[in-house]
């Protein structure tokens, strides 16, 4: 059966990481489950060249890439853990140890800068570009420990929240300008919540 497409309704790159295992419904779904649904969410992410995922689906074989999935649930679980102990308040410079992990992970990654064509036609006609060398499918990990290691610099994580849906487990960056979101997202939590404050309601009426 062919799963249902991953959801990308975060706020960021991280966190849809972090949702790639979720009851969002009712029904768990792991994204990550093996290596070829490690390598489709990479390509709905876009954060892998489909140039990059047809190299390593051809060159790897499927135990590789097995166990490169094993390592990316891996590293999504103890992400779990870092934004549930530190979500609702601000990181500090005392929270750089708890990130060893990831800086070890990062350390490994062969990545280059290459000047390429802008791509945009319009301004400069050149773009300096972050280029890796995939040398083995491990290096499917690099692109994802970068995006952990943006948002931990870049987030506020007073603003990192999760779901209200009594049986979700959807994480999310509160963008919004007023802070009020409560909701993985208002067509799936949020409608759900106020169906059943409505059937609250009419019970109260009778």
């Amino acid at each position: 059966m062919q799963q249902a497409p991953a959801m990308f309704i975060a706020g960021d790159l991280a966190l849809d990481f972090l949702n790639s295992v979720a009851t969002a419904i009712d029904v768990p779904v792991d994204w990550l489950d093996d290596g070829d649904g490690l390598l489709s969410w990479l390509a709905q992410a876009q954060l892998v060249s489909a140039a990059v995922l047809r190299q390593a689906r051809s060159q790897s074989s499927l135990g590789e890439l097995n166990k490169v999935a094993e390592q990316a649930r891996e590293l999504r679980e103890w992400f779990r853990g870092f934004v549930e102990r530190h979500r609702g308040r601000p990181l500090t410079r005392d929270d750089l140890k708890k990130l060893e992990r990831l800086n070890r992970l990062l350390e490994r990654d062969d990545s280059f800068s290459q000047i390429a064509p802008a791509a945009s036609k319009e301004g400069n006609a050149f773009e300096l570009r972050v280029m890796r060398k995939w040398r083995s499918p491990e290096g499917l990990l690099f692109p994802i420990a970068e995006a952990i290691a943006r948002f931990v610099c870049s987030e506020d994580f007073a603003y990192v929240k999760a779901c209200e849906g009594p049986t979700c487990t959807l994480f999310f960056a509160d963008q919004t300008r007023s802070r009020a979101r409560r909701w993985c997202s208002m067509a799936i939590c949020g409608n759900r919540a106020k169906q059943a404050a409505h059937r609250q309601r009419v019970k109260a009426d009778r």
